[in-house]
C-alpha cells in the first residue's frame, strides 16, 4: 500500500499516542531529529530516553508540534526561528545550491532524462551508532535513497545507487546500477533496494524519502493508470520505465510505505548521505 506521508498523519499519529498515554508537558513538544528514536515527544524524560549519550544528538523544545515535526523534517519555519533562544540545541543554518528539479508532469518525465545532480559537499560528522538501530517516525522506520549518473543520458553513462539508513548502519549501501544507466532508473532502483532490504529485515512500514518526485509520482499516481492503458501513456507512447516500474510496484505490496519528497542537495544528512553513497557506487564496476 502506498500514499503520502502527510504533516496531518504525524501530526495525528502524535495525538493519539498522547491521549493513550495520558501524559505529558502542557503546551510543550520535544523533537528529536538525531537521537535513537526521531519524532515528536510530550515529556523531556521521553526526549532525554532518546538522545542521553547520544552521539551529536540534535533536539529542541516547541511551543507547537507543527514547528517540532519542521524541525524533525529538517524544514525551518518563520515561527520556529523566534524559538531559539529557549531551544535546547542551536542548529546552524545550512544554505542550499541550487540545482535542476525535475519535472512533475508525465509525459515529460517518461521521456526525458533529468540534466546529472549538482554535487555539494556534506561537512557534518557523521557518528557510529549501534547495528541494530533505526531511526524511527512514530512505527515506521525511516531510510533515505538517492540515485545518481555522470554524463547522464550519454555513452559512457555511470550510474549508481545509494540506500542510507542511519550513521554506520550496516545496510547502507552504494552500488553500481545494473542495466541502462540513467538518473531516473537510478532512483527507482535505489528504492527498490531500500523496500527489499527493508522486508528482509521484516519491516513492513516505511518512510522512504527521495528527492525523484518522478519516482514518487510515479508509483503513486500514474502506474495506476498505466496498468489501465495496457502500459502506455495517456498519449499513447509506451513507458520508458515499464519494467523499473513494475519491478518497484511489486515490492510494494504488503507493504505500508509513506513516501517523502525531500529537496536534493540542500544540507538534509540522510539525503546527503544516500547521494554520497550513489556516486560511490557509480564509480564502482557493473559486476
Amino acid at each position: 500500500m502506498t500514499r503520502l506521508f502527510s504533516l496531518a498523519h504525524r501530526v495525528a499519529w502524535a495525538t493519539v499516542r498522547y491521549s493513550r498515554c495520558g501524559c505529558g508537558d502542557f503546551g510543550m513538544f520535544y523533537a528529536v531529529r538525531r537521537g535513537r528514536k526521531t519524532g515528536v515527544f510530550h515529556t523531556w524524560n521521553e526526549c532525554r530516553t532518546q538522545v542521553d549519550r547520544f552521539p551529536a544528538a540534535r533536539f529542541k523544545k516547541f511551543a507547537t508540534e507543527d514547528e517540532a515535526w519542521a524541525f524533525v523534517r529538517n524544514s525551518v519555519s518563520p515561527a520556529a526561528s523566534k524559538g531559539q533562544k529557549n531551544e535546547h540545541l542551536q542548529e546552524s543554518h545550512v544554505k542550499a545550491n541550487k540545482r535542476v528539479w525535475e519535472s512533475v508532469d508525465e509525459e515529460e518525465d517518461e521521456n526525458a532524462e533529468p540534466s546529472a545532480k549538482h554535487v555539494k559537499q556534506n561537512t557534518d560528522s557523521v557518528p557510529s551508532v549501534s547495528k541494530d538501530t533505526f531511526s524511527y517516525m512514530g512505527e515506521f522506520v525511516v531510510v533515505y535513497t538517492d540515485g545518481c549518473c555522470s554524463s547522464n543520458g550519454r555513452r559512457r553513462a555511470r550510474a549508481g545507487i545509494g540506500v542510507y539508513w542511519g550513521p554506520g548502519h550496516p545496510l547502507n549501501v552504494g552500488i553500481r546500477l545494473p542495466g541502462r544507466q540513467t538518473n531516473q532508473r537510478a532512483e527507482i532502483h535505489a528504492a527498490c533496494k531500500a523496500i527489499e532490504q527493508a522486508k528482509t529485515e521484516n519491516i513492513k512500514k516505511l518512510v522512504l524519502y527521495t528527492d525523484s518526485m518522478f519516482t514518487i509520482n510515479g508509483i503513486t499516481n500514474w502506474v495506476k493508470g498505466w496498468k489501465k492503458n495496457g502500459w502506455r501513456t495517456s498519449t499513447g507512447k509506451e513507458v520508458i520505465n515499464k519494467e523499473d516500474f513494475v519491478e518497484l510496484d511489486k515490492l510494494t505490496q504488503g507493504m505500508d510505505i509513506q513516501w517523502m519528497h525531500i529537496p536534493g542537495h540542500s544540507g538534509f544528512v540522510g539525503n546527503e548521505e544516500a547521494d554520497r553513497l550513489a556516486r560511490e557506487g557509480a564509480k564502482k564496476s557493473e559486476d
